[in-house]
């Protein structure tokens, strides 16, 4: 059986509070889970200590067995020095769309059109 440490959402609409919580990896996001690990509530603000609650003892039980993190319970991990940090890499996220990239072309065009002219003259 997938193990998997990851978020189950819970509160009202506009209104998120969610537990951490060892499930099968088959298993819905919200759907049935083997434990409860602890709370996330992302409303708190970042310093509160009641922002994440983990039980660590029983999250090393479950990483122990074998149980993968999510990406988002892999960073409470390193944050409170259970996992090491890993490096995240995402050069997709610095690239412009098509539309700005096509903006950025007829820029350089005008401006290239432009230092010709006043070459010429």
């Amino acid at each position: 059986m997938a193990m998997k440490i990851r978020l189950a959402r819970g509160g009202s609409k506009k209104r998120p509070f969610y537990r951490v919580v060892a499930a099968d990896s088959r298993m819905p996001r919200d759907g049935r889970f083997i434990e409860k690990l602890g709370t996330y509530n992302p409303l708190l603000p970042k310093d509160s200590e009641e922002r994440v609650k983990l039980n660590m003892e029983r999250v090393q039980y479950w990483l122990d067995q074998g149980a993968q993190p999510s990406d988002r319970v892999s960073r409470f991990l390193e944050a409170a020095g259970v996992l090491a940090k890993k490096e995240r890499n995402n050069p997709e996220k610095a690239v412009p769309g098509k539309k700005a990239q096509e903006r950025a072309e007829e820029k350089a065009a005008k401006a290239a059109e432009a230092a010709e002219a006043a070459a010429e003259e």
